[in-house]
Parts: C-alpha cells; structure tokens; sequence
C-alpha cells in the first residue's frame, strides 16, 4: 500500500493529477472494452486484449492512488463509461485498421499528457513526487508501446485516418480539461 506525507505536496497540482489519470485509465479501459466486443474473436483480439490487460494494471494502480492521496474522482466517469465504449466499439466497427486508429489518436494524446505531468512534477520537486513521476513515466512508455503497436497494425491505412485521429484527439484534450476540473 502507498504511504504519502500528505502534509509535504501541492494538493492542487497533485489532485489534479490523479483525478485526471484515473479517468484517463478508466476511459481507456473502456475503449479497449468496446474493441473487445467488436473485435475480440478476431485475428486482433489477443493484441487488444494484452493491451487493455496493461490498462487494467494502470487503472488498478490508480485506484490505489486516489485512496492513499485522498483524491476524489471526476464526477464525469459515468459518461466516460458510455463514452469509451462507444469511441471504442464505433472505431471496432470501421475494422481492425479504425480500432488501430483510435488507440494510436488516444495514446498519442495520453503520453503527451504525461510529459507535460512529468515536467510539473520535476518543476515541483523531483525528489518529493519520485514514485509518482516513476509510476507516471512507465505508463507513458506503456502508452508510447500501445502507440508503436497501433501503427504497426496498419492504424494509418484506416479509412479517413487523419480526420479520424484529429477528432479523437481534440477529445481526449475536452476529455483532460474537463476531468481535471470536474
């Protein structure tokens, strides 16, 4: 279980961090759930599977977070729950290349997210918020191996590719801002 000295950090800087990643890894979970009821019987399947298998892990991780920092979670996870599965499913539907597609716009998105997460922290105090930057840094190298993973299976060859990345990405950055906040 993670002890923090809840006395010594920047509970803004650090609330928001946590509130923000857990619903991250929560709407990501739900992304790969929604690619796994559309393509899970698929040649894909056990790609998506390991993938939201690591998601499931981060989540996890997460959770314990919120409990040991004391962080409540943003009020928008149900319509993350829904919103996930659709962006998940719907980007199934248009293939293996579409679902490819999406998990490329999304972590591409995510790892971004963590280095600007990562540079604060340092900014901070590299020294106070070292498991946190640790925990932070190896999901942004997982995130960057799902990235890698998405184009290796041909994301770029889905069907209106860049439109399709654009308008995922401009909502997970609606997604970040509002789970920051809310």
């Amino acid at each position: 279980s993670t002890r923090v000295a809840l006395e010594d950090i920047n509970r803004a800087v650090v609330d928001r961090i946590l509130r923000v990643d857990h619903a991250g890894e929560y709407g990501a979970n739900r992304i790969y759930a929604g690619q796994m009821a559309v393509l899970g019987r698929s040649s894909v399947g056990p790609v998506i599977q390991q993938m939201w298998n690591q998601e499931k892990d981060h989540l996890k991780k997460f959770d314990e977070l919120m409990v040991a920092y004391r962080v409540r979670p943003t009020a928008l996870l149900p319509f993350w729950n829904v919103a996930g599965f659709v962006l998940g499913a719907g980007s199934a539907l248009l293939g293996r290349k579409g679902a490819m597609a999406c998990t490329v716009a999304v972590e591409e998105s995510i790892s971004h997210h963590y280095n600007n997460q990562i540079r604060t922290l340092m900014e901070e105090d590299p020294e106070k918020y070292k498991e946190l930057l640790q925990i932070i840094k190896k999901f942004r190298d997982d995130e960057l191996e799902h990235h890698d993973i998405g184009l290796e299976h041909d994301a770029e060859a889905a069907p209106a590719y860049l439109v399709l990345k654009t308008a995922i990405q401009l909502g997970c950055k609606a997604a970040i801002f509002l789970s920051e906040r809310i």
